[in-house]
């Protein structure tokens, strides 16, 4: 099996409404998303997929979607004053955990076409979350 990874740095912000601690408040940061493909085998250019081609679609939708944002929960109450004052916000079905990011940038990426096998976000230098498929591992 062929592997090749794009690493996406992006700043968020958000807070876990169900968590019982520190992150139960609004805190920022500094992301590390790694974004793996997986292919039996190499296309007519010898490639799992092109470097540039990951980027462009996975970043770009990172920067316009995520980067600088809050990342909230749907049931969250400061996103209706977060909007009122023209805050960028996204909205999310879950508690906006390193692991649930993890899957939204998964199905995104899949959705586009790409042969995601796994992605990780660093939430901080020490702390990594994870989503893969079961079938993919």
């Amino acid at each position: 099996m062929y592997r090749v990874t794009e690493i996406v740095e992006f700043c968020y912000g958000h807070r876990l409404l169900r968590y019982k601690g520190k992150c139960a408040h609004l805190h920022g940061h500094n992301g590390r998303v790694e974004i793996e493909l997986a292919s039996p085998s190499l296309d007519d250019q010898s490639m799992v997929a092109d470097f540039s081609d990951i980027s462009r679609i996975v970043k770009e939708w990172i920067d316009q979607n995520l980067d600088h944002r809050m990342l909230l929960h749907k049931d969250d109450p400061l996103i209706a004053v977060l909007k009122r004052h023209d805050e960028p916000v996204f909205v999310m079905d879950t508690d906006p955990t390193a692991e649930a990011i993890s899957r939204l940038i998964y199905e995104y990426a899949s959705s586009r076409g790409l042969k995601v096998s796994g992605v990780r976000l660093w939430e901080t230098g020490g702390s990594v979350a994870s989503y893969s498929p079961a079938a993919a591992r």
